[in-house]
């Protein structure tokens, strides 16, 4: 009977581990993970007026949040700072780490 569950348990636990690994939706959501555990990922924040002229560049650790889909509000943390954006383009680019 032991051996029964010690079988069962080494499957599951090996088709958690293809699971996690395999799809993409997980590694999203491991990664976002890391990004609340760790404050944030390596990232380039590029934020644009409308016409496409460059504001403002910040580069660093940087934790996202906001709710940009209902209020176009983009805010992250950067070097124990607050920095809120209401409108204009953002874009965020991650940096590898290597």
């Amino acid at each position: 009977m032991k051996r029964i569950y010690l079988i069962l348990m080494v499957v599951a636990i090996i088709l958690s581990s293809i699971l996690l690994t395999s799809c993409e939706s997980c590694s999203r959501q491991i990664k976002s993970i890391n990004s609340n555990m760790n404050g944030g990922l390596n990232r380039i924040v590029s934020v644009y007026d409308y016409s496409g002229k460059l504001i403002k560049t910040y580069e660093g650790k940087v934790d996202i949040g906001g709710s940009p889909e209902r209020s176009g509000e983009i805010l992250f943390d950067l070097n124990g700072k607050r920095t809120i954006i209401n409108g204009g383009i953002v874009i965020i680019d991650e940096i590898d780490e290597m």
